[in-house]
């Protein structure tokens, strides 16, 4: 017997610092879809529910017909421009279609060496000498934004302004005017590029863009910009925090850490259970298309519907202490990268970051351990969710020549 969602004590979770488990927990328990405040996440003007058991997870988001990701539209297109994200049904499908094919697996690996391993070393290696480093900072910030930069076409070294400008555009529904301009800059710094590629492609994935091309159709200026609006923050902002995870988990589980730096065949289900145990992105929008009803709780035409992937992903029906982390878990399969006609494009880019990226600082820091001196890292956040900082102590080695 389930809560009546009126009933349930829903308690307002801080964007940056919050741990919502808890909450979530007791919603998957009694109350699996609940009625809440949807300010703190942008909406405004409608009623918001969550929902939070696998089950129901994942049918909505198989169900693109009755939870339209047309909401997507609303709090981040001011931001992002014209969102393959708030994108339904035939459209989607051909916009998808225009751009998948540079995501392939097939297609990336043609990035590791030229691009992936390159730039995860010079970030070990700017602080392999030093014996002691803070890895969100020297690393994980670093890492994967010059590598979505240099497989899109932006030149590296403004790598740092593209951070930048990531987060100021994920958070535009928080501060409008911060977002507002960050958009306008990244746009202005990107069209020079685009028509560069358009008169002389080179190879990247914005040369892939520009003259990709499916029945005829290619992708509009408004849907490109929109694109890169998107994939540049998103190549940035989730690996590197879902990279700290991983080192999180590691680090406060030496034995695992033992285990894992003896035997790399491990850092594929490493990378899979942290995915389920701390996914960088807990939480996907869709809003309902029409009146519908999920886990006996009725959802009106027009609700937005937050569908809570981290909170499915350690569901007790589903996972055998679901809270903990477990490398040797048997049930690797999780929501971190969504399911149905949205699944995450950039899923595939993501395993071989975290892959070699892992790889290497188990390689290039030896020795790696919790600086004692520090206080222990905590993963925090709502929406976005990952350690602020990883100070760690380790061998001095020389930097490679």
């Amino acid at each position: 017997m389930t809560e009546d969602p009126s009933t349930f004590e829903y308690e307002e979770i801080d964007f940056v610092t919050g741990q919502p488990y808890a909450q979530w927990e007791r919603a998957r328990l009694g109350c699996p879809v609940f009625e809440t405040a949807g300010a703190s996440l942008g909406v405004v003007g409608r009623p918001m529910f969550e929902v939070t058991r696998w089950d129901d997870v994942e049918h909505v988001l198989r169900d693109a017909d009755t939870f339209s990701s047309s909401i997507n539209n609303e709090h981040m297109r001011p931001y992002m421009g014209e969102l393959i994200l708030g994108m339904d049904g035939p459209e989607h499908r051909a916009y998808r279609n225009l751009v998948a094919h540079a995501f392939r697996a097939s297609q990336l690996e043609r990035w590791d060496e030229a691009v992936i391993r390159p730039s995860i070393e010079m970030c070990v290696d700017d602080v392999a000498p030093l014996g002691r480093a803070e890895l969100v900072r020297d690393i994980t910030r670093r890492y994967p934004v010059r590598v979505i930069c240099a497989i899109v076409g932006v030149p590296v070294e403004d790598s740092d302004q593209f951070h930048e400008w990531s987060e100021q555009i994920n958070g535009g529904p928080m501060h409008p005017e911060a977002g507002l301009a960050a958009s306008r800059a990244m746009r202005e710094y990107l069209e020079p590029l685009v028509e560069a590629r358009r008169a002389d492609p080179r190879g990247d994935l914005l040369s892939d863009l520009v003259h990709a091309e499916v029945d005829g159709e290619k992708l509009t200026d408004d849907r490109l910009y929109g694109f890169l609006r998107l994939l540049l923050p998103a190549g940035a902002e989730t690996t590197f925090r879902a990279l700290g995870n991983a080192l999180t988990a590691l680090l406060l589980a030496p034995e695992t850490m033992a285990r894992v730096r003896a035997d790399r065949a491990l850092v594929p289900a490493l990378i899979e259970e942290t995915l389920r145990w701390e996914t960088s992105v807990t939480q996907v929008s869709r809003v309902a298309a029409a009146d519908t009803v999920v886990a006996g709780c009725p959802i009106p035409a027009g609700a937005a519907v937050a569908v809570i992937v981290g909170s499915a992903d350690r569901d007790e029906s589903r996972y055998a202490r679901s809270a903990e982390f477990d490398l040797d878990r048997s049930t690797q399969t999780h929501l971190a990268f969504g399911t149905g006609p949205h699944q995450c494009l950039g899923m595939h880019l993501a395993r071989l970051e975290l892959r070699v990226g892992l790889n290497a600082i188990l390689d290039g820091l030896p020795n790696l351990r919790l600086d004692p001196d520090a206080d222990p890292p905590v993963i925090e956040g709502l929406a976005f969710r990952g350690p602020r900082s990883l100070p760690v102590v380790f061998d001095a080695v020389a930097t490679r020549s």
